[in-house]
């Protein structure tokens, strides 16, 4: 059945995948519609995460933000699509860099080097970022239900100079590239949820307090890696510039949790600029509490 599913698809994102972008964008405006207003896609969930996360914003513009955000989806999820056929010379003129020499600096500590970003504007085009560096780029990703599409997204990024790690795998690989004295870059989107059973801090995300993921720092410590913030800002539609900020060259001096919580604190300077390219439709805020005095 999955084989069945996969082979009924595959062709309709590969046409997509190949429309002009003028077509292609008005392919995404047709999908908003059935999304935000047909279908209602997880609706409830965004707007309760939107009236969360900034309440000192009116219904209406809380609205606007809601409805440009759909929006922003659908697009995204499209851009994905589009990575199937997309070449080097296109996503490169799309997801530009604004400070790449901040990033190969690091390079040159001949370290490996923990990344850290958020689920905002474009994480997936981040990937052409493996066009111009030197380590071995690692992407950790959930794995697929569907062996087909998994397989799929990982020809993908291979494409882009990307090995794909399931979370399951990160660690292994971890060690094995650490041993072998392989350089290499851990691309991490850090900013969603984690049980609270599995979670070993809590702090403050758009006013609450809530469970963090701490793996990226906890990682970059055990294995003496410098740790960098890729910023991704929506230029216009289609096209994202990205910008890096060093948060730490020797993580085993930074005290447990200060990258992690400087990460988040970034995060959410992201947000508070452009709400409306944050990945709304996860329930970020469905484990809190109040913060001990």
């Amino acid at each position: 059945m999955q084989l069945l599913i996969y082979i009924l698809i595959y062709p309709i994102l590969w046409i997509i995948s190949i429309l002009p972008f003028p077509i292609f964008y008005l392919l995404s405006d047709f999908v908003y519609y059935l999304t935000y207003y047909v279908i209602g896609y997880r609706k409830k969930v965004v707007r309760e995460n939107i009236q969360l996360a900034l309440p000192h914003l009116s219904d209406k513009e809380r609205l606007i933000i809601e409805k440009k955000f759909y929006s922003h989806m659908c697009d995204m999820f499209l851009e994905m699509i589009k990575t199937i056929s997309i070449s080097q010379k296109e996503i490169e003129k799309r997801y530009t860099f604004s400070n790449l020499d901040v990033y190969l600096e690091l390079e040159k500590k001949n370290k490996s080097i923990a990344l850290l970003c958020a689920h905002y504007a474009s994480y997936e085009w981040a990937v052409s970022m493996n066009f111009h560096i030197n380590h071995k780029g690692f992407g950790i990703y959930k794995k697929l239900a569907n062996p087909y599409f998994d397989k799929l997204v990982k020809k993908i990024r291979s494409k882009f100079r990307s090995e794909l790690i399931t979370t399951r795998e990160t660690i292994s690989t971890i060690v094995k590239n650490y041993k072998n004295k392989t350089l290499s870059l851990y691309g991490f989107a850090s900013d969603q949820s984690p049980k609270p059973s599995a979670a070993f801090h809590w702090a403050d995300f758009m006013g609450h307090y809530v469970p963090v993921h701490t793996g990226a720092e906890m990682l970059a410590k055990r294995f003496d890696m410098n740790v960098i913030f890729l910023q991704t800002r929506k230029i216009k539609r289609g096209y994202y510039q990205a910008s890096f900020q060093v948060l730490s060259e020797d993580a085993k001096s930074v005290p447990n949790y200060d990258i992690t919580d400087t990460f988040l604190k970034l995060v959410e300077q992201q947000i508070y600029e452009a709400p409306e390219y944050y990945l709304w439709t996860h329930k970020r805020w469905k484990h809190k509490k109040e913060k001990a005095l």
